[in-house]
């Protein structure tokens, strides 16, 4: 039969499949105690972070200009799975997490001014940037956000609150949305807010950390913001339209966090197999019974179908194709899927399973972070009825 010119392809490019092998050398060096350790003790995960900066995989999707490898958010996806795959979880992911898609808005809508200052130093990793958008007030429903930048020559004063801060606690750098002009001035709710990429002066912003259920090693924080002087130098694109730009970012942090999720969810399960086939009760290793197997086995089949989806996503937005409902679907079905595998995980090890040292714990809490964010699986499905299905608007 005559597929015609151009086939589908469910095999990884040699060049992808090069990358997953190369971070999983550098993930090899970083064990499960080596994470435990940064579960109990806090520690941002400086060395592993200092590492992929080193064989520069931190500028994966900075365009090669810039410092960076210039390859897709497919390859991206790939390189993020494959750290939380390697048991690093979501403590490793969200440690670079921002280097990836954060700065997208400058790549796509800055100066080559801008690009040429703001870009190398994350690339090369000398420096870490921070992503502050969500409010205390406002949470998903951005074009309420209250922190306010007031143009005072080539001078903006910010001042306002910033919540859910991710790594703010070793940021040099902050990637911020504020409002420029009243929302009465606007045509439409979102007109009117700016994006700034600017230095974390912490003599105008204080800090403060959040104690949170899991990822202790990668802090989240609160901000609060005291006249805070930003140069219009450092303003991203033209006046009012930060969200327009915020916007061309949304759709890869989807299919990264849905890759994380994933391979988060093979890591529970990798280990959850190995535990059925050691742990023996009653004369014979759990993994005899069909009570073990067929969760394990449902867990898999549903982290395939998943990364299928997000591998879609990637492919569409890497072709320039619109991927909004996969990108979404992706995320959706990532976390689902990973959630799943690591709660079963936790019952396959039976009471062991409550016990730090067998990390599935630590799996299952880092997990409810794709599930809670960066949006919530209600509203996806709200999205997915409207934008696919034609179905009214509900919110």
């Amino acid at each position: 039969m005559d597929c015609g010119a151009n086939p589908i392809d469910f095999v990884l490019t040699d060049l992808q499949q090069s990358v997953r092998g190369a971070v999983e050398k550098i993930c090899a060096r970083f064990t499960a105690d080596y994470w435990l350790e940064r579960d109990s003790d806090g520690k941002f995960p400086e060395d592993f972070h200092s590492a992929l900066a080193a064989d520069g995989w931190l500028g994966v999707c900075i365009p090669q200009a810039y410092g960076g490898s210039g390859l897709g958010v497919t390859e991206a996806a790939l390189m993020m799975q494959t750290i939380a795959e390697s048991g690093a979880g979501l403590s490793g992911a969200s440690a670079v997490h921002m280097n990836i898609f954060g700065l997208n808005p400058v790549a796509v809508y800055g100066s080559e001014e801008q690009k040429r200052r703001m870009l190398p130093p994350i690339a090369a990793g000398k420096e870490k940037a921070c992503f502050a958008v969500t409010e205390p007030n406002a949470g998903l429903e951005t074009a309420k956000i209250q922190t306010r930048a007031e143009r005072r020559g080539d001078i903006y004063a910010i001042n306002g609150a910033k919540i859910w801060i991710s790594t703010a606690q070793v940021a040099d750098k902050m990637l911020i949305l504020a409002r420029t002009a009243p929302i009465a001035e606007g045509r439409k709710p979102t007109e009117g807010l700016s994006l700034f990429y600017t230095a974390l002066d912490r003599r105008h912003v204080e800090v403060r950390e959040i104690a949170k259920m899991g990822r202790k090693a990668v802090d989240s924080n609160q901000l609060f913001i005291d006249g805070l002087e930003v140069a219009a130098a450092d303003r991203i694109g033209e006046d009012g339209r930060g969200f327009e730009y915020l916007l061309h970012g949304l759709n890869p942090e989807r299919i990264l966090v849905a890759a994380e999720a994933i391979g988060l969810g093979r890591a529970a399960l990798a280990r959850a197999s190995a535990y059925a086939k050691e742990r023996v009760v009653f004369g014979r290793p759990i993994g005899k019974n069909q009570a073990i197997q067929h969760p394990l086995a449902q867990c898999w089949m549903e982290l395939e179908a998943a990364d299928l989806m997000m591998l879609k996503a990637a492919w569409e937005y890497d072709h320039g194709i619109a991927c909004g409902p996969a990108a979404n679907a992706a995320k959706f079905l990532a976390a689902e899927a990973g959630f799943k595998a690591c709660q079963t995980a936790i019952a396959t090890h039976g009471g062991y399973g409550y016990a730090t040292v067998y990390h599935v714990e630590r799996y299952l809490r880092e997990i409810m972070i794709a599930k809670l964010a960066p949006v919530s699986p209600q509203l996806i499905l709200c999205y997915i009825a409207e934008k696919v299905l034609g179905l009214p608007k509900s919110y």
